[in-house]
């Protein structure tokens, strides 16, 4: 089980990328050229932000992305739900059915404890917060 995927990851570094160049509209070329990251993935990947409202995104000379929202307002979870859906530990389901157990499974509530927890960490994690971070080391 991966906590966060490739696209997640990729998604996470541009919009640390794109924040720390204040509020200057970032062009992909660029993006590929600092992050190392392939233009393919990354032109999806951004693509999905502008969608989702993350992004705002600017076409012709001189275009690109910039965020759409303060980045002490964007959170890891809320990147990880556009890419991962809700975050959840255990599904409860099997094959697209509910559980046959799931009235008397005694793993449910601390497993949703812990689910509760681990989201609260992840929505603690801002792109603010990971700027903050990257300028200490």
């Amino acid at each position: 089980m991966k906590l966060i995927t490739r696209d997640t990851d990729y998604a996470l570094r541009a919009l640390v990328f794109i924040a720390r160049s204040m509020d200057r509209v970032v062009a992909v070329t660029e993006l590929v050229q600092e992050l190392g990251i392939p233009r393919f993935f990354l032109r999806k990947i951004l693509q999905l932000l502008h969608k989702k409202g993350l992004l705002k995104s600017f076409k012709g000379k001189g275009g690109g992305f910039i965020l759409n929202r303060l980045p002490q307002e964007l959170s890891l979870l809320q990147v990880m739900g556009v890419f991962q859906g809700r975050f959840s530990l255990n599904e409860c389901l099997l094959k697209k059915h509910l559980c046959p157990n799931i009235r008397t499974c005694i793993l449910k509530k601390r497993i949703k404890n812990i689910e509760s927890y681990v989201a609260r960490e992840l929505e603690a994690i801002t792109i603010a917060s990971l700027i903050k971070k990257y300028a200490r080391t």
